[in-house]
């Protein structure tokens, strides 16, 4: 028999739904219908879920049309958003139902430039493109110096890992202001409630061995009570609750929502406080009263927790000798029902745009936090925990969570999201951040084997598109997931300041745009600063100090010549890690390498994990010349910090010097989209890069990304002039080389002698051709006789403005000879 609701494809398997979910005549879910909250987030086997069908395919937006994404005043352009990036048929392309029949999610997959189905990489902008996102150009695949746990084993060391993140890396609505995330419909508590609970003979597993029980035999159906003929088990599969029963005296049952591993989850209303909706989910499967009080006391902490992303424990109870969680009840869809819905419309695994799924665990972090504050672990974290209610998401089934230094009570997890040391060493906030970097990798893309062959691993990069194509979201899920649980992140702060970056770029890169027109605030290094020579070291952005170092008051007071700071920085008789940071950068800028870098050695071997001296060194390594060395450290660095931008541009510009070109181009094309303040060294590193390589359009746009607002703006016109006239690929060129030389930073003699340049450029070209052109360059007509008297000008004005007069005469005479012949 097949299903009835409408847009599922599956077939009623033992009363419900082999797909969606739905008992078996059960009235079609309206478009406006999600998946109750507890009911997905708390059933493993999501017997219970309700998933909405996605509306009609409505017609594409024309072109000129405005985009029908909430909140974007974009319109669409060859196909699509020009702000958002949605394509024009996105009346069609939605995520999961919404109110009214709107539109679907709003997404970035599509939007120019992106990866598609085919994996073929879409147009992109002039300025910013082609993208490499190969692997061979992905920066993941250079040499990388040691760091951390690598770095202890090679030393030696005995180094252990830091307990605590800076504070500066505390951070909070739904997308964080960078990216737009469809609100989910509120759902109605008792339009949640199942008609017929039942649990499928495919899902009855015995609690305690794992063994299939209740199975059919010769036509007979399957026990829903009994035990487990492997272990003896008591097992249960039907309702211990029906409706109108008060539990406790005040939690009046209306049903079941779903079955989760420790049992049927009840909707109630709570008699004592006005009625309202709550939910009830078994404690303990055991009848046994010592062991059932004992169980709720040891978690009656958790009615304390508590914090506007987390649902609300009420109460604890006990009924028919059942522990019961009385718990908030939130009527939302859950990411897990998110999924289902996209796979259901799409008719496909349709994994999440990697914006919107940053964007959900950005919000939810924070409550991770907080837990971790208190000492807690939440333990089982995968996509059936969180839950979207309008443009709020929380954090939902506490079941699990435990205190950090508990060594006793059983540990709840899901494999393939589980920490590979938690059998061995136990949970701790790096156990939690691991899940957290599984539940991203499982919500952007079609995880096969995560729970087999990649049970601790990632697949390779170069397997993955997406991971291709975010090379900065393959680095941040690399280390929240990183085996050695030292290498993780720190805390779950210092996780979300590295992911709101990774969503700045992820969607800079989605939505196709040209350069950057905000900037970012880092917490971790200032601005670059472009100056005349744009590939110099001493450009790139300095690192900021920790104003919780106890140092960091005095070292605002050290002051004079690079040589005059380094004396007393290195008299300093309290040798912080901000001492000897700065101590290390002092010593490059006077000139004392060996000194910068036995500083950094220093600060590594009392913490092999302190990336900030594997930066101190790649600068030694690009002041030495060693681009080799320098991209190894910078590397390095950029996997710490996969959401700055800082490493990214000092990689490119060690990839660049090494003959790296296609990943210094990646790397620098991220950085220009990302944010205004790296567009100047940005751009003048595609210039030289594309140019090199005689694309001279490519090198052209990469100077035109410096605005006109920049303080680099006149020395990329310069660039931009001496390319073109060096490129000569015409008159219209050479009079724009010459138009813009009226608005750079070179001096009256360099621009004389570029002026010089483009006429003999110019003269050159027409006497070639034999044609005339009807063009001006500068003040005089493009003819023979035009030109010969700009270059004569030209020549005049460069032997006035050099010194010497061995010079000075040939070019008096070459402006005699040539002038063109007059008649008088």
């Amino acid at each position: 028999m097949n299903c009835t609701q409408p847009g599922c494809t599956g077939t009623i398997v033992d009363g419900y739904c082999d797909l969606c979910g739905m008992a078996a005549g059960s009235n079609p879910v309206p478009p406006t219908a999600g998946a109750p909250a507890h009911a997905s987030a708390t059933a493993g086997s999501g017997s219970g879920a309700l998933a909405a069908s996605p509306p009609a395919a409505g017609p594409s937006i024309p072109e000129g049309g405005a985009c029908q994404q909430p909140g974007c005043s974009g319109t669409i352009e060859a196909g699509y958003c020009n702000v958002c990036g949605t394509p024009a048929d996105q009346l069609s392309a939605t995520a999961y139902a919404a109110p009214n029949g709107s539109a679907g999610a709003a997404g970035t997959a599509g939007a120019p430039g992106s990866v598609g189905a085919n994996g073929e990489a879409g147009a992109q902008p002039a300025g910013v493109g082609p993208e490499m996102s190969t692997r061979s150009a992905a920066s993941s695949n250079l040499a990388s110096a040691a760091l951390g746990s690598k770095r202890a084993r090679e030393s030696g060391s005995v180094a252990t890992r830091r307990t605590g993140g800076s504070q500066r890396l505390r951070a909070a609505r739904l997308g964080g202001g960078i990216t737009t995330v469809r609100p989910a419909p509120e759902i109605d508590a008792e339009k949640a409630l199942l008609t017929n609970p039942t649990v499928p003979e495919s899902k009855r597993y015995c609690p305690k061995c794992g063994e299939p029980v209740g199975r059919s035999r010769d036509g007979r159906p399957g026990r829903t009570t009994g035990f487990c003929p492997k272990c003896r088990q008591p097992f249960s599969f039907d309702p211990k609750l029906k409706a109108g029963d008060l539990v406790a005296g005040q939690y009046e049952v209306a049903g079941c929502l779903a079955h989760g591993g420790l049992g049927w989850i009840y909707l109630a209303r709570d008699k004592n406080v006005s009625d309202r909706w709550v939910v009830l989910k078994g404690l303990l499967n055991s009848a046994d009263p010592d062991a059932l009080a004992a169980a709720i006391a040891e978690q009656r902490f958790l009615a304390q927790v508590s914090h506007p992303s987390i649902v609300e424990i009420y109460n604890f109870v006990t009924h028919d000798d059942a522990g019961y969680i009385v718990m908030e009840y939130v009527g939302g869809t859950s990411l897990k029902s998110i999924l289902k819905q996209r796979m259901q419309a799409a008719g496909k695994y349709d994994p999440l745009p990697v914006d919107q799924a940053l964007a959900y665990l950005l919000e939810i972090l924070p409550a991770f936090q907080y837990l971790h504050d208190l000492g807690l672990v939440f333990c089982d974290f995968k996509p059936d925990n969180v839950i979207q209610v309008g443009d709020e998401v929380k954090l939902i089934d506490l079941g699990g969570v435990r205190r950090a230094d508990d060594e006793d009570s059983a540990i709840f997890g899901t494999v393939g999201y589980q920490a590979p040391e938690v059998a061995e060493l136990g949970v701790s906030p790096a156990s939690d951040i691991y899940t957290i970097g599984r539940t991203l990798v499982v919500l952007t893309m079609e995880f096969r084997g995560y729970q087999t062959t990649y049970l601790n691993t990632l697949p390779a990069q170069d397997t993955v598109p997406v991971f291709q194509r975010y090379d900065s979201f393959y680095r941040l899920v690399a280390k929240a997931c990183a085996p050695n649980r030292d290498d993780r992140f720190v805390s779950a702060d210092e996780l979300r300041s590295q992911m709101v970056g990774v969503l700045r770029e992820v969607v800079a890169l989605d939505r196709g745009a040209g350069a950057a027109t905000s900037t970012v605030s880092s917490l971790l290094f200032d601005v670059p600063t472009p100056g005349v020579a744009p590939d110099d070291w001493r450009n790139l952005p300095v690192l900021r100090r920790d104003p919780h170092d106890p140092q960091t008051g005095w070292l605002t007071t050290v002051a004079g010549t690079p040589e005059e700071r380094l004396a007393t920085l290195e008299r300093s008789a309290v040798r912080t890690t901000e001492v000897l940071l700065e101590l290390a950068r002092t010593a490059l800028d006077a000139g004392r390498r060996n000194v910068a870098e036995a500083t950094a050695g220093e600060l590594l071997t009392s913490d092999p994990w302190e990336w900030r001296a594997v930066w101190i060194q790649g600068l030694a390594a690009l002041e030495r010349g060693d681009s080799r060395a320098a991209q190894a450290a910078f590397n390095a660095v950029y996997g710490q910090v996969p959401g700055e931008l800082a490493p990214k541009l000092a990689l490119a510009q060690a990839s660049e010097q090494a003959g790296d070109d296609a990943v210094a181009e990646n790397l620098y094309v991220a950085c220009a989209r990302t944010d205004a303040t790296y567009v100047p060294m940005a751009a003048f590193g595609l210039a030289r890069i594309r140019a090199a390589r005689s694309d001279v359009d490519g090198a052209v746009a990469a100077y035109r990304l410096v605005p006109v607002q920049s303080s680099a703006y006149r020395t990329a016109r310069a660039g931009l002039a001496e390319l073109l006239a060096r490129a000569n690929r015409g008159l219209p060129d050479l009079a724009e080389a010459l138009r813009t030389l009226d608005d750079t930073s070179l001096s009256a003699r360099r621009r004389a002698e570029l002026t010089t340049l483009i006429y003999r450029e110019a003269l050159a070209t027409v006497e070639k051709s034999g044609n005339k052109a009807d063009i001006r360059v500068g003040e005089h007509r493009g003819t023979p006789n035009g030109l010969r008297l700009g270059l004569e000008d030209a020549l005049r004005e460069l032997a006035k403005r050099t010194p010497e007069l061995s010079a000075r005469v040939p070019l008096v005479d070459e402006a005699n000879a040539i002038r063109p012949w007059s008649l008088w």
